[in-house]
Parts: structure tokens; sequence; C-alpha cells
């Protein structure tokens, strides 16, 4: 990327959830939500829930990798999902809702294989994330971005997103931004 930035595609569960927490981070320029893993060129929500794209809901996330690393922003985001539930997370189910990691560069794809490889050994049951490589992202429609910050009392956002954004705050105070 141009500027110094690095960007890296993630997707577990519903992309407002991670696209809140991940925002939190110190080193994260931007965050934005949308549709990556599938089929279909340009899809739209509809379609993307009806699970007949292949799309994941993910995020991509544009970060300053002299402040934050690649394999950091695993760690918040492998924290803030249950990578052994095969698609869903909490209520939200279908293909999807997957955990899936798009590396945009061999060097992202060994990282991410590596963390995954290691979660395995952490976890009784098996870890399902995806490593795919991002062939393209398509960027959800202009109501779904920064939707925790414009909806903070949305019944979803409240049960859903926010635990998410007050563990990221909790667990990695000296990752957060001030």
């Amino acid at each position: 990327m141009s500027d110094g930035l690095d960007a890296a595609t993630l997707g577990g569960g519903c992309f407002w959830c991670i696209e809140a927490a991940l925002e939190q981070l110190e080193g994260v320029e931007s965050v934005t939500s949308g549709y990556a893993g599938g089929h279909v060129e340009d899809p739209t929500y509809e379609a993307v829930c009806s699970g007949e794209t292949g799309h994941a809901e993910v995020v991509r996330v544009e970060y300053d990798p002299n402040v934050l690393e690649y394999v950091d922003l695993l760690e918040v985001f492998f924290s803030i999902h249950d990578p052994t539930q095969l698609n869903r997370q909490g209520p939200d189910v279908g293909t999807q809702y997957r955990s899936i990691v798009l590396p945009h560069d061999d060097e992202q794809r060994e990282v991410a294989e590596s963390y995954v490889a290691a979660l395995d050994e952490e976890y009784d049951d098996d870890v399902v994330t995806e490593v795919e490589p991002l062939d393209a992202f398509y960027e959800a429609e202009e109501y779904h971005q920064d939707y925790f910050a414009k909806n903070p009392n949305d019944a979803y956002c409240t049960f859903h997103a926010k635990p998410k954004v007050e563990k990221v705050r909790e667990q990695f105070e000296a990752k957060v931004a001030e």
C-alpha cells in the first residue's frame, strides 16, 4: 500500500463487531466492512446473506506496521471470535460468518498459517479458520460502515459488538489508541 500502510483482510462473524473492535487499536488507520472469499463479482448484502455467493463478511484493516505488527493484529482478531465454530459466531449462522484470514501476500500467509497452527494446539476443539489468498475485496454498502459508532444503542451492537470493543480496550490496553 502507499503511504507506508499495510492492509489485512479478516472475517470472524458479523463485520460490525470485528470493525468496531479493531478500530480501537493504535496504528489502525481505517477499517472497512466488506465481502471476500466468494465467487460472485460485486455482491450485495442480501446476496451474501443468502449463502449462495460464497463470500464471508470481512473487514479490510489499513494499519501502520511501524506501530502495529500483523501478528499483533491476528492476536486481537482471534481473541474476539471463536475460531472453532464452523460457519457461525454467536447468533449469526451461515458460511458468510465463517472464520477466515485472507492474506495479501506470502509473508502474511506464512504468519497466518503459523498462527492458526499454534492456536489449534491451544483449543480442545479443532480450529476451523480458513487461510485463503485474497482474490478480491468488495466494500459493503455505506450503511454497514462504522455501524457500531453510528448505532451504539442498537440491540445487536449492545449485546455483541460492545463486549468485543470492551474486551479489546481491557485485554489489549497497551495497544489501544488514546
